[in-house]
């Protein structure tokens, strides 16, 4: 049996619109003497995280932490906090051939939502990267205190998107959540690059 053709789209902001390029980390654990790859190391614990991402504690409280777990490697308090700032002020960049890609979707008529495992400094983002109205829904993890790739989450989204979950096309560059969407009833991409954006096209059939 066909699936419905897909009437709203649902993407991931980190790994598939917005980019991070690693030499800034990397750059900051040179400088401050810290090991490579430490930084996204101890701030992706998953334990440290997950409270961030389902809005437990704020952004700057996670910060604080990464911090804390830094201070003797970084030499120091102070430095660590200072080598973690200089880190968060690099906010990323957005992937314009997909932000025109939304565009185009919208234009169609399309209900484009974003849907991200994020922090509550999501809204500060998107206006710094210059993505605010850019989309008809965002579902941040942190404001509906449950992230992917839990049912809950595509659930809301769904209800967000006022659309049901066989109608949504869901794209993001996680396996794990590309199976958390499928098993919630969305039809699920991972996101592999530039490439992907004619598949896309044609799901969408607009």
């Amino acid at each position: 049996m066909a699936r419905e053709r897909a009437t709203a789209l649902l993407l991931d902001l980190d790994g598939v619109l917005r980019r991070f390029d690693p030499a800034v980390a990397a750059g900051v654990e040179r400088d401050y003497g810290l090991a490579d790859g430490v930084l996204l190391e101890i701030a992706m614990q998953w334990g440290r995280l997950r409270p961030v991402l389902t809005g437990q504690v704020s952004h700057a409280q996670w910060v604080d932490s990464v911090a804390d777990a830094l201070a003797e490697p970084a030499g120091g308090p102070e430095r660590a906090r200072a080598a973690v700032e200089r880190w968060q002020r690099y906010r990323g960049e957005v992937d314009t051939a997909v932000l025109d890609f939304v565009r185009e979707v919208r234009a169609a008529g399309i209900t484009v939502g974003l849907g991200t495992n994020a922090t509550d400094l999501l809204d500060a983002d998107l206006a710094a990267l210059g993505l605010v109205g850019e989309f008809d829904v965002v579902v941040n993890s942190s404001t509906l205190g449950v992230h992917k790739p839990a049912p809950e989450y595509f659930q809301a989204a769904c209800v967000a998107l006022a659309t049901a979950p066989a109608r949504v096309l869901f794209v993001d560059d996680e396996d794990w959540a590309v199976r958390g969407a499928r098993a919630a009833g969305l039809s699920a991409h991972r996101w592999g690059g530039h490439a992907d954006l004619r598949y896309l096209r044609a799901a969408l059939d607009y």
